[in-house]
C-alpha cells in the first residue's frame, strides 16, 4: 500500500514539480492545493499518512494549518519553505512540524523527511496510547485504594483482607477490580451482605 500524502504550496509550480517527484518516488498525492485552510480540509477529508506543507500561504499560514492537524493527531506534518531561519524552525517545530524541508529541496532530502515524520509520528502515537493505559491504570488503582479504605474503616478488615475481598469478587462476577471498588465506593456493594 502506498503512502498518501496532501500537498499544500502557494506557488503552483513548485506544487506540481513536488506532486510529480512523489508520484515517481511511488507516493500517492490525495490531495493538493494553494491555501493553508484548504490544506486543514483535504487532510481532515483524506485522512492521508502525511501532509506537506509551505510555511507562507493565503487563508491560513503553514504553521497554523500544521498546529491544528498536530492537535488533531491526524497526521504528521513536513514543512517546506524557502526560509530557514533559526526561529522559523522553532515554530514550525512549536506548530508540531516533525521534518523540516528548505526550497529549493533535492529529491533526496524529501524521501527521507516523509519517512522520518511518519516514524515520528508513529512513536508519538504508541506513547500516547501508553501514557492513556497507565493513566487508566492509576484510577483503577486510586478507585481500588479507596474501596480498601472504606473495607478496612468500616468493616474492619486487614489491607491484604480488603485487597482479597475485592479481588474475589471481581473473579467470582466476571468484572474489573475497578467495577468492584466503584460499587463498594458507591455503597451498593456491601460485604455484609454476601
Amino acid at each position: 500500500m502506498s503512502i498518501r500524502i496532501v500537498i499544500a504550496e502557494d506557488e503552483a509550480i513548485i506544487r506540481l514539480d513536488l506532486r510529480e517527484t512523489l508520484e515517481e518516488e511511488g507516493y500517492e498525492v490525495v490531495g493538493d492545493c494553494g491555501r493553508g485552510d484548504e490544506a486543514v480540509e483535504l487532510v481532515r477529508s483524506h485522512k492521508p499518512d502525511v501532509a506537506i506543507l509551505d510555511i507562507k500561504m493565503p487563508g491560513m499560514s503553514g504553521l497554523e494549518a500544521a498546529l491544528l492537524i498536530s492537535n488533531e493527531k491526524i497526521c504528521p506534518v513536513v514543512m517546506l519553505t524557502a526560509f530557514s531561519q533559526r526561529e522559523i524552525i522553532e515554530q514550525a517545530r512549536d506548530a508540531g512540524a516533525l521534518a523540516y524541508l528548505v526550497k529549493p529541496f533535492q529529491k533526496a532530502d524529501l524521501v527521507p523527511a516523509i519517512e522520518l515524520a511518519i516514524a515520528r509520528f508513529g512513536e508519538l502515537r504508541a506513547l500516547t496510547g501508553e501514557l492513556e493505559a497507565l493513566g487508566a491504570q492509576l484510577e483503577v488503582r486510586k478507585l481500588v485504594d479507596r474501596a480498601k479504605g472504606i473495607l478496612i474503616d468500616k468493616y474492619r478488615m486487614t489491607e491484604s483482607d480488603a485487597f482479597s475481598y475485592i479481588q474475589k469478587m471481581a473473579m467470582s462476577e466476571r468484572t474489573r477490580m475497578g467495577d468492584i471498588a466503584y460499587r463498594i465506593i458507591s455503597g451498593a456493594l456491601n460485604p455484609q451482605q454476601d
